[in-house]
């Protein structure tokens, strides 16, 4: 399958390759782009059935749409590059941490787990966006995505998100809610060898900090940090979410966060 993608900064400059989260699209990281292309070539993407991207045909799982970054990789002749993902796209980062660590130089993963939520609840979301279309379950995101404090200082920025979250293919949204249901890497994060920073949200319903810490108890090299923000951290917080993927990629220090 092939991915729908742009590359932003320096041609010469190291590759960060972002991932989205469930019912966003790389728009999502339109805030990070004047930080991470001082320093990178920045590669986004959309996961299947987001954006523009078809689901393809058949099953999809966590595997699935890991691959399709080694293969996006591939076809663009990148041998490695860092990974910074959020969510379901921070799962990802964690798959690929433990499978293919030699495409990889460090991973960022934000408001994210090694297991997110249950196989019932994203079954029944999906089933739920199959009858029904996407309309509830994006104007019920809001709440799940950031703090009350935030949707009404910028609601702007919250309606966007929603707007585009409800243009989304039902079927593409209910298959990745199916690989969230299947997705769980609690056995394999002992194994996840390369360095990883884990941000998390402090007031984050979805993916917690003690998830978060979960992972840093167990990866070989894993660091963490907080943000004073729900689930969608690089949204909520630009600056600070930028400069801390930014410090930990390009010298590896940690500043002015909780560890």
């Amino acid at each position: 399958m092939d991915s729908e993608y742009r590359l932003d900064g320096p041609e010469a400059a190291p590759v960060l390759i972002l991932s989205n989260s469930l019912g966003t699209s790389w728009k999502m990281w339109d805030a990070q782009l004047p930080w991470f292309t001082q320093a990178f070539r920045v590669l986004r993407y959309n996961t299947r059935g987001h954006g523009n991207a078809s689901p393809g045909d058949g099953k999809i799982t966590l595997e699935t749409l890991s691959n399709d970054v080694i293969a996006l990789l591939d076809r663009l002749e990148i041998e490695r590059a860092h990974f910074c993902g959020i969510s379901l796209g921070g799962l990802t980062g964690l798959w690929l941490n433990r499978y293919a660590p030699t495409r990889f130089n460090r991973f960022v993963i934000a408001n994210s787990a090694a297991k997110i939520g249950t196989a019932e609840a994203w079954l029944s979301r999906a089933e739920s966006v199959r009858q029904a279309g996407m309309k509830t379950v994006a104007e019920g995101s809001a709440q799940r995505w950031f703090t009350d404090a935030f949707i009404d200082a910028h609601p702007d920025v919250v309606a966007s998100l929603i707007a585009e979250m409800k243009l989304l293919s039902p079927e593409g949204y209910a298959a990745c809610c199916e690989v969230l249901a299947a997705a769980d890497l609690r056995t394999e994060v002992a194994n996840m060898t390369r360095p990883m920073l884990l941000i998390a949200g402090q007031a984050d319903p979805v993916t917690t900090l003690n998830d978060a810490r979960w992972i840093q108890e167990r990866a070989p090299a894993a660091t963490c940090c907080t943000l004073p923000a729900s689930h969608l951290s690089n949204v909520a917080c630009p600056a600070e979410f930028s400069q801390q993927v930014l410090t930990y990629l390009t010298s590896g220090a940690i500043h002015g966060l909780n560890d």
